[in-house]
């Protein structure tokens, strides 16, 4: 892979990554319709790598706040308070309940999500859907909301449910966990957060089992470098630009995108 091509991907896998359009239905379309051949597993890793990245910079307060919670919570898993002040504590058990659906379903269904990515139909019947869950979310814009310590774990499990389900291509895995954090009163920018410290752990886990199968680096080795630059630092913007949209109730927006290449591709599977 040149130089060029590298930066491209990595620009791609940076926004459709955060922003809530579904970077698993953008690679789909592409393989199926526009003739890309799909990038090897470590180029893949890389570039997960680098969004990941782009997280751990945005979020390096909450982040260090998880791991310092988990530690106490390993220390004394059953003591404490649900509803203490302890907002490292709170943050890692909201985070581990919500994971815990992620990984079952996940794992269960591994199958069935698979299979999908071969089908352009089901990529633009997913789209329909991603921009009508974000459509909805206009009727949360003058919600107040709940913060932290006001949530139940019940709705960290059914955010990390939509977040399993969002591994179907075509799902947006932002746009979904926001939108049913939305939905179930969080707050607006806390809908934001959740949905990315959400990602931490899971995306931790997909890249670990990608390096497992990965056999050898290629040569040449400087596209992949650059390739994942442009993923961090694409996706650091995209990030940011898409916590303003959701903090000032606009989220909707990107909704009529989603209905449009939806319906391309079904189009494009009728005419074909």
């Amino acid at each position: 892979m040149d130089t060029l091509s590298a930066v491209g991907l990595g620009v791609l896998q940076g926004l459709t990554e955060f922003l809530p359009v579904s970077s698993s239905g953008h690679l789909v379309i592409g393989q199926h319709l526009l003739g890309w051949q799909e990038p090897n597993l470590f180029f893949d890793v890389c570039l997960h790598v680098g969004t990941f990245l782009a997280v751990v910079v945005v979020f390096r307060r909450d982040i260090a706040l998880l791991v310092h919670g988990g530690l106490g919570w390993l220390r004394r898993p059953l003591g404490g308070n649900p509803y203490d002040r302890d907002e490292s504590r709170r943050l890692f058990e909201l985070v581990l309940f919500g994971t815990i659906p992620t990984v079952i379903i996940g794992f269960a269904f591994k199958d069935v999500f698979e299979s999908l990515f071969a089908s352009v139909r089901a990529v633009g019947f997913s789209l329909l859907i991603t921009g009508t869950l974000l459509w909805l979310t206009r009727r949360t814009a003058s919600f107040r909301g709940w913060g932290p310590f006001d949530i139940r774990f019940r709705h960290a499990v059914l955010v990390g449910i939509a977040q399993a389900l969002a591994i179907t291509p075509g799902i947006s895995r932002s746009g979904t966990t926001i939108a049913v954090a939305l939905f179930l009163g969080f707050q607006r920018e806390w809908a934001g957060r959740f949905s990315f410290l959400l990602f931490v752990p899971a995306v931790m886990g997909a890249i670990t089992l990608e390096l497992v199968k990965l056999r050898g680096v290629p040569d040449p080795f400087w596209p992949v470098v650059w390739g994942t630059a442009a993923a961090a630092v694409t996706g650091y913007v995209a990030l940011r630009f898409l916590l303003a949209v959701v903090r000032h109730g606009r989220f909707h927006v990107f909704a009529p995108y989603c209905w449009a290449l939806g319906i391309v591709c079904l189009a494009a599977t009728f005419f074909r």
